[in-house]
């Protein structure tokens, strides 16, 4: 996204100032920054290298790649260099050699050591290459007092410099290093969490994980409103939110598209992006599906995203639609899995990225079944789903909240979903009935049976508070006969003492996005308020 546009992430650029100011009073805290491929976190480090200055932080930022050793070294030392000189009212270049010859005269130490690890490189001599390339921001705050920012954005292709066991090196070196703060940026978060509970997890050099989460509801309106102005209707703009799930990177293709156009069809966009050719979405998949057609179980993966896609989500689900053995469906699940393109929930399978899996069942299913190279047919019926899409949408954001939650409920059937931290069994409810309270601010909500006891839920279409959990605990105590959960749904945001209160009740409290995840495992329209 450009840093013109930038939008929101205000707690994110406050976390990352806190910590690298702490960091000049002697506390170091290293950053994990985990998030989706289209989530904005490069936008965020961009936002905030912009804005942050202070003359005793060196900030390295390297976007790494698939790259040999000799030429990462020649770009760490070359970066390190450049931010180091770029107060010095000097005319910088980017050459190595010449960053060497103007650094000399204020870090001949740091400098030594650079030349010993570049010609060290040249004899061949790897070993150490990367802890020695490390120890520079060490040197330089020994000559001058100034502490170094590392920022590795996709960290995880260090692995291919050739070093064998890099994080156990490196390890080694972060107990050691007081006085440099890394920042570790990855789109891979499966794996990257592996890493950091395992490899990197140290005493002294643990690394704060930082989520980042798409755009929330509010902010992916004003977003829109903010690129496209009156273009589209309340009802497009909506849908425009549940169908991009908030990430900043599909709202601003959208949006740019139909800037371009001006007032016109939402369908036709639709089309032009996904379905056509030439569209930049279809492109984007097209490439991203190859990582998968040269593996021998090609077309198996394929099969299992497309299921996952359209709804067969379970592991169940899976083993009897695809007539596999139970144990080699695990395993290819767990592939998908570890290469980030699903996540599980619970008993629950999704895809991580919403808007490729609406392309694979619209568009690169679609053209896979077709008998045809005509792609009038395949295209008449692309639209008419992106039409039933936006109507179901519609029409769904004409019912009540509870009309939502009880369909919901309704659909369970004893299986495990992980909301956040908790895991939470969903039963098959007998009856689901209306349920009004009285003495209490949460005023409706719904009663559920099930063979094993009830369920007592309660609406709140506002701020969630304090007050609001101790009127509700007192109204489930009429129910005490075989009373198994009390949850409240809020709409709106939930207070952090009425967090605390309703952990003291044994009362679940889950928010818009935490229902708007169940909505997602059942392919089911979000709500968007």
């Amino acid at each position: 996204m450009n840093i013109d546009e930038f939008f929101d992430r205000k707690q994110y650029l406050e976390i990352l100032d806190k910590r690298i100011r702490s960091l000049k009073e002697g506390y170091r805290q290293n950053i994990a920054i985990i998030g989706d491929e289209t989530v904005g976190k490069t936008s965020i480090l961009m936002k905030f290298l912009n804005m942050f200055y202070d003359p005793n932080i060196i900030m390295l930022y390297l976007e790494l790649r698939p790259e040999s050793l000799e030429s990462f070294t020649k770009r760490f030392i070359g970066v390190l260099l450049y931010n180091f000189l770029i107060n010095s009212n000097t005319q910088l270049k980017e050459d190595l050699n010449f960053l060497i010859n103007e650094s000399s005269r204020y870090i001949p130490l740091t400098i030594e050591k650079a030349k010993n690890i570049l010609s060290a490189l040249q004899r061949k001599k790897k070993s150490n290459i990367f802890t020695d390339l490390l120890s520079l921001c060490e040197l330089i705050h020994q000559e001058t007092n100034k502490s170094c920012v590392v920022v590795f954005d996709e960290f995880n292709h260090l692995e291919n410099l050739g070093i064998k066991g890099i994080y156990a090196e490196w390890a080694k070196t972060l107990v050691l290093q007081k006085n440099t703060m890394y920042i570790l940026v990855s789109s891979m978060k499966f794996k990257s969490k592996v890493i950091l509970s395992k490899s990197l997890s140290l005493l002294f050099g643990n690394f704060e994980t930082i989520n980042i989460e798409p755009f929330d509801i509010k902010t992916s309106e004003q977003y829109l409103r903010y690129k496209i102005g009156a273009n589209l209707d309340q009802a497009q703009i909506n849908f425009l939110i549940h169908f991009t799930g908030g990430y900043p990177f599909y709202l601003r293709i959208i949006s740019d598209e139909i800037k371009y156009v001006g007032q016109g069809n939402l369908i036709d966009i639709l089309e032009k992006l996904l379905f056509t050719p030439s569209g930049i979405l279809n492109q984007r998949f097209s490439n991203y599906i190859k990582r998968f057609l040269d593996s021998p179980y090609s077309q198996e993966y394929i099969s299992m995203l497309y299921l996952i896609a359209s709804g067969h989500n379970k592991y169940n689900e899976l083993n009897n639609m695809l007539h596999k053995p139970k144990r080699e469906i695990n395993i290819k699940v767990n592939h998908l899995l570890e290469s980030d393109v699903i996540s599980r929930i619970g008993d629950f399978l999704k895809i991580n990225d919403r808007v490729f899996g609406f392309w694979l069942r619209f568009v690169y299913q679609e053209k896979l079944n077709s008998f045809t190279f005509n792609t009038y047919n395949q295209r008449t019926l692309f639209r008419k789903k992106i039409e039933t899409m936006i109507q179901e949408f519609i029409s769904n954001t004409q019912k009540s909240a509870l009309e939502r939650i009880k369909e919901v409920l309704h659909l369970f059937s004893d299986e495990v979903v992980q909301i956040e931290r908790k895991r939470l069994r969903f039963t098959h409810f007998r009856e689901i009935k209306p349920l009004e309270f009285n003495n209490c601010n949460v005023k409706e909500g719904l009663i559920g049976r099930s063979q094993d006891g009830i369920w007592i839920v309660g609406i709140k279409m506002g701020h969630l508070t304090e007050e609001d959990i101790s009127g509700f605990a007192k109204e489930c105590k009429r129910y005490r006969y075989k009373l198994q959960k009390k949850i409240i749904i809020a709409f709106r945001d939930i207070d952090i003492n009425a967090k605390l209160r309703a952990l003291n009740e044994k009362i679940l409290t889950l928010d818009l996005d935490n229902f708007n995840q169940l909505l997602d495992l059942f392919s089911k329209p979000r709500i968007i308020l």
